[in-house]
């Protein structure tokens, strides 16, 4: 009796420090939400704040944003565009690479993975000014391709799904040869759902990194219509006047894609986590 009471106040004290946390973490979002009904006169004379004043409310930064900001819109097309193919390509190629690191022997297989170890421990930075000669001399800059290619094959995705693939069943594949299905066959039709919530798990950390992503679309994109987002609301902000109607709206509705990305993927992503970091 005096174990369950002990257990229970422990679940209460726990829910309850989970709570002032999360709602902590929160804050600056909620803040965000907010202020994103006050016109840019009060946001430039009190700033983005918790407080609440219902006639200061509006809609116009809303309204302005969904009918005459048409650049805005340019720029969210291309980020949904550029993070849906890093995902779709980085998934594919990571989990190929990691996949073969896990379950094959072949010749210079160690070799390749602490490569892959060293690349992972390179800051981005230190690889920017090669990688960016590299678009230059294929003509790629302001492209998409230059944005997404670097991103492809990630050294973290590599590793997170060889770690992952350590603890895939290989009796499933010994099975497959026996009856005629090719080493391809094996891996699109019966590894890869295996490997379902480490897809989902790097789907949405390689979504947000994508998504985020400012400094490398900075260097390889040139136009104002081939911006992202964090590089189009970045150019609202200038010495000559800030628009703060379609900066803290727009701030806003970038939020949305990855809460959805990570609603849908949730119920896979700490399985996915927790399997792929204690697999080796």
């Amino acid at each position: 009796m005096v174990e369950k009471r002990k257990n229970k106040i422990l679940t209460w004290i726990g829910t309850i420090s989970f709570t002032i946390i999360s709602l902590i973490a929160l804050f600056p979002i909620i803040s965000l939400i907010i202020s994103s009904f006050r016109p840019s006169s009060e946001l430039m004379r009190q700033g983005i704040s918790f407080k609440i004043n219902l006639s200061e409310l509006s809609l116009d930064n809303y309204t302005y944003l969904f009918t005459q900001a048409a650049e805005y819109w340019a720029w969210y097309g291309n980020s949904l565009i550029i993070s849906a193919l890093t995902i779709i390509l980085s998934l594919f190629f990571s989990s190929m690479v990691g996949y073969a690191l896990a379950v094959y022997d072949f010749k210079g297989k160690n070799l390749f993975f602490v490569l892959v170890l060293l690349i992972l421990m390179i800051p981005f930075e230190i690889l920017m000014l090669p990688l960016y000669q590299l678009m230059i001399s294929t003509q790629l800059i302001d492209t998409y391709l230059a944005v997404i290619l670097p991103m492809v094959v990630a050294p973290v995705a590599v590793f997170f799904f060889r770690q992952y693939a350590l603890g895939l069943p290989v009796q499933l594949m010994d099975a497959a040869r026996i009856d005629g299905s090719t080493e391809y066959g094996i891996f699109f039709k019966i590894m890869l759902p295996l490997m379902g919530p480490s897809l989902a798990a790097m789907a949405i950390l390689q979504g947000l990194s994508s998504w985020n992503n400012f400094l490398w679309p900075l260097l390889v994109l040139r136009s104002n219509d081939m911006f992202t987002l964090p590089l189009g609301l970045a150019t609202l902000l200038t010495p000559y006047g800030n628009n703060y109607d379609v900066l803290i709206v727009g701030s806003v509705l970038t939020i949305i894609p990855i809460v959805i990305l990570f609603v849908f993927f949730q119920r896979y992503f700490i399985a996915g986590l927790t399997t792929g970091g204690v697999k080796g």
